[in-house]
């Protein structure tokens, strides 16, 4: 998950993310880091969670592979820019010197890591607050290329072949692959780590190898990992960039329990510094077995990163000010337009600068839990919107920094607009009598968006409307207060752990009460917040989805059936929708990019039918700040990632 904008939402990933205003991911909390793996694709680095989706076939051969050859790399479609010879990826500067010092706020999570605090060093399981950062401790089968939509190469393994039917894939490993300890890494480890994620690992995990049948070491140096046919196309994609571990380490030690003990890795950094809840340093490994890799050159640049925690936002800028820290994204609106006017900046030894996000921004908002009685009627949803003006928040608060959210897939070609077209509608005609009429008509009329204000702050025009809808649903005003024929009061409380995003809600509060409702802002700990979510125990609290380029099982975890049910899953509103449900499959089994992008745009006018949420709003760019210690490649910047630290440097040693 990405944190979100203007303040921090929380990211699902395959990772979510959970909120804010900033751009596009699953917001600060979920990540859904909701992870891809979760389709989280929760926005995580380099060697992060890759996006899938059940039910296709299996992430293709590359263009011209026959089945069960040996390839270098995999995509969801088959396409792959890279030759099985490239030397580097096209981005990155292979002479780049190492050493020097990268330290920031995280700017986004997956599975169990929070952005406000930590007590694990277990990033991958539901127990206790995870550690960002600990990907950079882990290799994985192989990597993914940034400047593709989702294509992935040969890291521990050197290659893959695919059987006939897309269901067994055969990863050949490279013999020096180790783990820090010397040890060899090899497809035991692989088959082992495999099976114990899908046994016992994150729900986000578990929920995404749900299709993987399991994973079995062939010989020392090959693992065959075997899917159902029903597994989504971006699965393997998944399974290939899951961390490994050692199972030698895991036969003496609990993977699931929370623990400060730095496990035993084999990725470019291990664990260094730890001060629980404060800060944690990753050192390069400096005989890193894979460092010479065509996926690995030009990157894992510094000899340090390390991230730092503060639970409060401005406590945090206060600290950059003070260089603790030398790299910020900024999420907040008011600290980019006023905030930058200290000593430093204006003297030029920290910079700003503004890169664009052509990744999809995903949906940000306050999600409503529609498991409880008082959100099952749509028209109670809905009626929420309309006491919260953005355009007055947007110019107020953000100084005019956000657009408004509408859709599922804002900031990308997935985004359903007006009318269904011809594509979209024979989709929906191809469904045949597993539609209603009714669910027709919904398919094909243009996708509910949120109401325009006239930025009053209280524009009655909508007051009305929204007054209108309770009524419609059977809420009525008693003595001021808004009742339903039990006489029981409408009441929702915000729930969060940060109070970033406090005063964005307050005006929102404000208006809820003209129309009886009684709201009001909940500030938790982290660790109580994340376990009331997991268990479902909440009204409302933001999140920002974070939506991969080619969607795929992440989708099942955040909005599928199965998913409302399950502790722990990025389904937050609680979607049980068998309509949905269908759609979701239908995005899973496109068998063209142009096939999915239609079935995106049918399932994202399903789910604003809903009114699962009071959407937020997003920024298609990146807004950083650092000090001006730090070098990168001259090539053009990866069109599908941040990049940042992977493929920067300490400027002062970069090679000239």
């Amino acid at each position: 998950m990405r944190q979100s904008a203007d303040v921090d939402p929380h990211a699902a990933d395959l990772s979510p993310t959970r909120r804010g205003e900033a751009p596009g991911t699953l917001s600060r909390r979920t990540v859904l880091t909701l992870a891809a793996g979760a389709g989280a694709a929760f926005a995580l680095p380099r060697r992060g969670v890759a996006q899938t989706s059940p039910e296709a076939p299996v992430a293709a051969p590359a263009t011209g592979a026959a089945p069960d050859a040996e390839r270098h790399g995999l995509s969801a479609f088959g396409d792959l820019k890279y030759p099985a010879d490239f030397a580097h990826f096209d981005y990155v500067d292979p002479k780049v010197a190492k050493g020097g010092t990268f330290s920031q706020i995280g700017p986004s999570a997956a599975y169990n890591q929070s952005f406000q605090t930590f007590n694990s060093l277990n990033a991958y399981i539901l127990r206790g607050d995870g550690a960002q950062g600990m990907e950079l401790t882990f290799d994985s089968l192989m990597a993914r290329a940034n400047d593709e939509p989702d294509a992935v190469y040969g890291l521990v393994a050197k290659s893959v072949a695919i059987s006939a039917d897309g269901t067994l894939y055969r990863f050949r490993l490279r013999p020096q692959a180790r783990f820090h300890d010397g040890t060899p890494l090899t497809a035991e480890d692989v088959a082992f780590s495999l099976n114990l994620l899908k046994a016992k690992g994150h729900p986000v995990i578990t929920q995404v190898l749900r299709e993987m049948e399991g994973a079995q070491a062939e010989a020392p140096d090959l693992v065959a990992v075997r899917f159902t046919p029903a597994r989504a196309r971006d699965v393997p994609l998944f399974v290939a960039t899951l961390p490994i571990f050692s199972k030698a380490y895991y036969s003496v030690k609990s993977f699931e329990e929370s623990t400060l003990e730095p496990p035993l890795g084999s990725g470019p950094y291990k664990v260094g510094r730890v001060e629980p809840g404060r800060t944690i340093a990753f050192e390069r490994v400096t005989d890193y077995w894979g460092a010479d890799l065509p996926v690995n050159v030009g990157t894992d640049n510094f000899d340090t990163i390390r991230f730092e925690y503060f639970r409060d936002r401005e406590v945090g800028f206060e600290a950059f000010k003070a260089k603790a820290y030398l790299f910020r994204q900024e999420f907040t609106a008011r600290s980019w337009a006023t905030g930058y006017t200290f000593p430093a900046f204006t003297e030029g030894k920290v910079k700003r600068a503004i890169l664009p996000d052509a990744t999809p921004s995903g949906a940000q908002g306050w999600f409503l839990n529609t498991r409880r009685p008082k959100f099952s009627d749509p028209r109670v949803r809905e009626a929420l919107s309309y006491a919260f003006d953005f355009e007055w928040t947007n110019k107020n608060l953000m100084f005019d920094a956000y657009r408004r959210t509408s859709s599922f897939f804002e900031n990308s070609d997935l985004e359903a607009e007006g009318p269904a077209g011809p594509e979209e509608i024979a989709l929906i005609e191809s469904l045949g009598d597993k539609l209603t009429p009714a669910d027709i008509a919904v398919l094909k009329a243009p996708p509910w968006s949120p109401p325009v204000s006239d930025g009053s702050g209280q524009d009655r025009a909508l007051l009305r409307k929204g007054a209108q809808l309770l009524r419609e649903a059977g809420w009525e005003i008693k003595s001021g207060r808004l009742v339903n024929p039990a006489g029981e009061g409408l009441t929702i409380e915000f729930l969060d752990d940060e109070n970033g995003l406090e005063r964005h809600t307050a005006p929102f509060i404000k208006n809820l009460k003209l129309l009886g409702i009684e709201a009001h802002f909940r500030l938790v700990d982290g660790p109580q917040y994340q376990r009331r979510l997991n268990e479902f125990d909440f009204d409302s609290t933001v999140r920002r989805y974070s939506m991969s380029t080619v969607p795929g099982e992440s989708l099942r975890n955040y909005f599928g059936s199965r998913a409302a049910a399950t502790p722990g899953s990025s389904n937050l509103s609680g979607i049980s929708d068998p309509v949905i449900d269908l759609l979701i499959e239908q995005v899973i089994a496109a068998p063209t990019r142009e096939a999915l992008r239609t079935a995106c745009r049918v399932l994202d006018r399903r789910l604003r039918a809903g009114r699962y949420w009071v959407p937020h709003w997003y920024s298609a760019e990146f807004r950083i700040a650092f000090w001006d210690e730090f070098g990168w490649p001259a090539s053009p910047r990866p069109t599908y990632a941040r990049a940042i630290p992977d493929i920067w440097s300490s400027r002062a040693r970069t090679a000239g």
